[in-house]
């Protein structure tokens, strides 16, 4: 009965959401009141309707109903109440749904915490985002329902892909969601302004803290990703450039570049055209990442779904709403004059080029993802693009961001010189250039990458704190401190965030130039050393979980004679979806992590065993979290809190 309640609800809500779409929009372009203010109940009547269908289906695989199609096929009576829970969205009909639950939450949000935005605006936003979950909802109910019935029920499920049953894979995929379907409430803002046909200060302001948001959940959604494959699926990498890795790394690129041009339009009315040209391409790179991960394209281990017909749906609502507003964006292209005039040695070029370098990165991401398909269609050639290709074209635009970073930081606003911009940041630049020479001596004959990691992370964090402490003027250092404490929380926020991308820089270059491994065949009891450690492998043993067998060993892990840590390293058989895992034992230290991997048996008792030694790991997920909280601070200041005030009127100007 509840799921089909749920059902029901979730055709509720569709029919509410074309209203929503078709109604307010009318209003908008007729200046009907009535009918724009019918936008707000209906956001909310159709996230209420659609969080209801989700429950109901989350009750059903957490009461294990295998009446449901889904269910069968997703979860088993066995399983823990976590990943019966996560089963919900770890399918491609429950991952739908939740998506078009976070496309009417930020819907819903719009409407509860736009009473600052103009009523024609905010209609206009509200109908086009709900355009979007028409689109959605349409292709759930007739291409992917996930309320589907069986006519004679099994006994019990098929389960849930092992992979998947993993507390960091639990929560990533809500977390990305809130990223990419984030910022569709930002490519709502802006094809809304130009239905409206105005783009100005107040419409930057509106559109930063929705695209901060949906950054900041991309951030944290990329990273539990990355951990994820780092512990999980055993080879001790946390980033493959897989096309799905891929997919999610492209709008966060652009949603980087987004919100750094927001900043021009709200202060200089510049960049205007440019600014909305990315909140389209943004959401239109979310929409590319999900056909990639649900038609079948490109193979990968994240993939949901593998059906053409599904994937020729999503195409057609990617060209529809894509296609649809770049058409908009070229109609519209006289609107969006630029008022505010910038020399190019400003604080406005220096994001210029932060958004040309993070917009040219994504392009090489989208090429190297996309070529071996193109390749095969056009040419009949099978190739393959893998970590070499993107290490070696995307790494040189990120470097030249690090070192344009702090520079532009510390640009005035509308005309400076680079002389006065540098002055301050000499110290730490041959500070962040000794020790890199320092780095370099003591590990001669190994990569370059280490000594230019340590340079670029020294460059970018301290020249980051050297722009913060900049904002409190001069004078003694008591006052100084006093102002620090006053300064908005978005100025630390942008700090916050810039720190940790240049932990997060440091933290790649030095495990990947620094990185030990060795894979032997061990025998029991028998010590053996990898870079400085002692490593036994003290026996191996047959373990039941609760849905699971596992091979366990169990490792010593010593270092000059003292005992660090037991270590468990797994192999683990799901009987149910006859499917093993890896599960990698880590030895979690603020340096390095020891990471070990127990494989087949062999001869004479023996046993195959990884090891790896990872310096500085832990500091990317730290460099991740620096930058996630950083966003977190911009979005707790009280001028994102309050928005933009009501747009300024020339008198006798009706406002909309």
């Amino acid at each position: 009965m509840v799921t089909e309640l749920g059902h029901f609800a979730l055709i509720l809500a569709f029919m509410v959401a074309i209203v929503q779409a078709v109604v307010p929009l009318i209003g908008a372009q007729k200046r009907w009141t009535s009918w724009m203010a019918v936008a707000e109940p209906a956001a909310t009547t159709q996230f209420l309707l659609t969080a209801f269908a989700f429950a109901a289906l989350t009750w059903a695989f957490v009461t294990s109903d295998f009446s449901l199609q889904l269910v069968v096929l997703n979860s088993h009576s066995a399983k823990p109440m976590l990943y019966k829970i996560t089963g919900t969205w770890g399918n491609h009909e429950g991952s739908m749904l939740l998506w078009v639950l976070i496309v009417t939450l930020f819907g819903a949000m719009a409407a509860w915490f736009g009473g600052n935005l103009p009523p024609g605006l905010r209609a206009r936003v509200l109908a086009v985002q709900s355009a979007v979950a028409v689109a959605f909802f349409a292709f759930i109910l007739f291409t992917s329902n996930p309320f589907l019935r069986l006519a004679v029920p099994p006994m019990d499920g098929q389960d849930l892909n092992p992979l998947l049953q993993d507390p960091g894979l639990a929560f990533h995929p809500p977390f990305l969601y809130l990223g990419y379907v984030g910022l569709s409430i930002c490519f709502s803002f802006a094809v809304a302004a130009l239905i409206e046909g105005r783009v100005d200060a107040a419409w930057g302001r509106w559109v930063r803290p929705w695209t901060l948001a949906a950054w900041v959940f991309l951030t944290i959604g990329i990273a539990l990703g990355s951990w994820w494959a780092y512990y999980e699926l055993g080879w001790g990498g946390f980033w493959f450039w897989d096309p799905v890795e891929n997919a999610s790394f492209m709008p966060w690129l652009l949603a980087a570049a987004l919100l750094h041009s927001a900043i021009v339009v709200e202060k200089r009315e510049a960049l205007k055209s440019w600014t909305i040209l990315l909140a389209i391409l943004a959401f239109g790179f979310s929409l590319i990442g999900t056909f990639i991960v649900r038609s079948g394209l490109l193979t990968s281990v994240h993939a949901f779904a593998n059906d053409p017909e599904r994937g020729v749906f999503i195409l057609m609502i990617m060209v529809f709403f894509t296609g649809g507003a770049l058409i908009l964006y070229a109609l519209r292209a006289g609107a969006m004059e630029a008022k505010g005039v910038f020399a190019p040695i400003s604080r406005e070029g220096a994001l210029v080029a932060n958004n040309v370098l993070l917009a040219v990165g994504c392009f090489v991401v989208f090429v190297g993802t996309l070529w071996p398909v193109v390749a095969e269609m056009f040419f009949d050639r099978k190739l393959s693009v893998g970590p070499p290709f993107f290490d070696m074209a995307f790494t040189p635009f990120m470097v030249l961001l690090g070192l344009l970073l702090p520079l532009g930081s510390m640009m005035p606003w509308k005309r400076g010189q680079v002389i006065r911009a540098w002055r301050p940041l000499r110290a730490v630049f041959f500070l962040a250039l000794a020790l890199a020479a320092l780095v370099w001596a003591m590990q001669t004959g190994r990569s370059a990458l280490g000594p230019l990691g340590v340079f670029m992370g020294v460059w970018i964090v301290t020249g980051a704190l050297i722009d913060l402490a900049s904002r409190t003027g001069r004078g003694p250092l008591g006052e100084r401190l006093s102002r620090l404490t006053r300064l908005p929380r978005a100025d630390w926020g942008k700090t916050t965030a810039h720190v940790g991308m240049g932990v997060t820089f440091f933290a790649i270059c030095g495990l990947v130039a620094w990185k030990q491994d060795d894979i032997r065949v061990a025998q029991l009891g028998q010590p053996f050393e990898v870079a400085g450690f002692t490593i036994t492998l003290d026996d191996v043993q047959r373990v039941q979980g609760p849905n699971y067998f596992s091979t366990m060993g169990f490792v010593t892990l010593a270092k000059d004679g003292r005992e660090l840590a037991q270590l468990r390293p797994e192999k683990r058989n799901y009987p149910v979806a006859q499917m093993p895992t890896t599960e990698a034992a880590i030895d979690y230290r603020f340096l390095r992590d020891v990471y070990v991997v127990i494989g087949d048996p062999q001869g004479a008792g023996g046993w195959v065993v990884r090891t790896y030694v990872k310096p500085f790991a832990n500091w990317m997920w730290a460099g991740c979290f620096l930058m996630s909280l950083g966003g977190l601070l911009s979005l707790s200041d009280r001028r994102f809190r309050v928005a933009a005030g009501a747009r300024r009127v020339p008198q006798g100007v009706p406002a909309e």
